[in-house]
């Protein structure tokens, strides 16, 4: 499975996401043997585990606009936030170091 993973190609977010919801139960038996066989190492869970975690205030309507956008993308919330705010973060970066 993991080198037909590894050639797969989406048209967007939202079919990848729907592949991977459609092959939860073959991919947890396929973590579950590399468990068994030792192949399971450090992967993003640990990195995710080892990132400081911040609390931000938003207002409802601003969370339930990116509830909605998120689920349009076939994604969380949380991580569609998190991909606005990076996004944002390396185009104000670019923003400053054309100005300079």
């Amino acid at each position: 499975m993991l080198e037909e993973l590894k050639k797969m190609e989406f048209a967007n977010e939202a079919e990848e996401a729907a592949w991977w919801e459609s092959h939860e139960d073959e991919l947890a038996d396929e973590f579950e043997k590399a468990t068994q066989e030792g192949r399971v190492g450090f992967g993003t869970v640990a990195k995710r585990m080892a990132l400081p975690t911040t609390t931000i205030r938003l207002a409802p309507e601003d969370i339930a606009l990116a509830r909605k956008q998120a689920e349009e993308r076939g994604l969380r919330y949380q991580t569609y936030l998190k991909m606005i705010l990076h996004g944002a973060l390396l185009a104000e970066e670019k923003r400053k170091s054309k100005v300079a």
